[in-house]
């Protein structure tokens, strides 16, 4: 009878209900309140779902995330895979596959696109100085500022390249949650700084692009960006690669892998990792708050910033340009050209900005990358 009491006593103790803390009960929660969001919301179920996932399998069980020791113990899987986002594999083969899947077109017809890409982008300085303020050191700080251009490969990317591991976890789920949550973050923003009459600015159609200068757009830039930075080539290089497989039409069935299953098999195993990084332990602490304190901040003045440069040049152009487009400056695409798109049809159902919005979208990525190359720069990081 002992013998059969002592194998029911490991096996209950086995259970994961004798190791929960109250923290890992609350991220569990916080898990199935994303799965609900993705689910029945479809708030980008493609990121929210495994992020979500690998969120609720570490805090049932946090031997997933630590390596397989000698002695055997240790789940391994997650941490295996956690370790290509340290090693910024799969952020450089995501924005692969966004180049892929996007087409250059409209920021090619309409150049100036790059300057609201730009003004997006300072956000991004906005959080650095807002995380140098509330006591993060300078590279933690740079990595954490990322999240302002609603990127999340390339906040992954950047904080490895940093070194900061311990809070790769926190910025890599911060930098997606705002993602998805694009179509609520940004509405109210944009309408703040703008007034109807300027949302129901049609634009001009823009020009037809030839096949050659899509062709040469990628490599072009390549050049150009790598270069003046050549820390960006890792990110820079390998989107402009997924954009001449899609405008080279010579090698479509690396075109086809590369925007379809290459690309989401990396979002499902960077997705489930980097959910499988928030473990109460690693997550329910001062610095997470202020990390998602400070994205949010840096989302709201990136969107802002846009907002307000796309206001300068609808006046620079005497009313040709609706400043909505200048809110997809964040690097989120297509999510944020589609905002701007949904605003704009709001004061007028006949408005068709999403084009025009996807210039200032792909300047954004580019955007982005620039600055995660220039922080590497800074700091010697190659």
């Amino acid at each position: 009878m002992s013998y059969i009491a002592n194998t029911l006593d490991n096996l209950v103790h086995q259970t994961a209900f004798f190791n929960l803390t109250v923290g890992n009960f609350a991220m569990i929660i916080v898990a199935l309140v994303f799965l609900y969001l993705a689910i029945a919301k479809g708030f980008e179920p493609l990121l929210l779902v495994p992020i979500a996932f690998g969120m609720l399998l570490v805090n049932i069980y946090p031997d997933i995330m630590k390596p397989v020791s000698d002695g055997g113990s240790g789940g391994g899987l997650l941490y295996y895979f956690y370790l290509l986002d340290e090693w910024s594999i799969l952020p450089s083969l995501i924005f692969m596959g966004v180049g892929a899947m996007t087409d250059f077109g409209p920021l090619i017809a309409n150049p100036k696109s790059f300057l609201l890409g730009a003004a997006a982008q300072f956000g991004i300085f906005a959080a650095y100085f807002g995380a140098i303020w509330m006591g993060f050191n300078d590279k933690s700080a740079a990595a954490i500022s990322i999240i302002g251009g609603a990127d999340g490969p390339t906040s992954i990317f950047l904080a490895g390249k940093l070194g900061q591991t311990a809070l790769l976890g926190p910025i890599a789920v911060a930098a997606y949650s705002y993602m998805s949550l694009v179509p609520i973050i940004q509405p109210p923003i944009m309408k703040l700084f703008t007034t109807e009459k300027e949302r129901k600015i049609k634009m001009a159609q823009l020009r037809p692009v030839s096949k050659l200068e899509k062709i040469l757009f990628p490599i072009i830039v390549t050049v150009v960006v790598c270069l003046i930075l050549p820390t960006t080539a890792p990110l820079v290089g390998m989107l402009m690669l997924g954009n001449l497989f899609r405008e080279s039409g010579v090698v479509r069935q690396l075109q086809e892998t590369a925007s379809n299953a290459l690309m989401y098999i990396v979002v499902i195993v960077l997705g489930t990792s980097v959910g499988a990084t928030t473990s109460a332990e690693a997550f329910l602490n001062w610095d997470t708050i202020k990390i998602v304190i400070l994205g949010l901040v840096a989302f709201a003045f990136g969107t802002a910033a846009g907002v307000l440069f796309g206001k300068l040049m609808c006046i620079a152009t005497k009313g040709k340009v609706n400043p909505l487009i200048g809110s997809a400056g964040v690097s989120a695409v297509p999510m944020a050209a589609r905002v701007s798109q949904k605003v704009g049809a709001e004061a007028d159902p006949t408005n068709f900005l999403l084009m025009h919005a996807m210039g200032p979208n792909v300047a954004g990525v580019i955007g982005t990358a620039v600055a995660a190359g220039t922080f590497m720069a800074v700091f010697g990081v190659f």
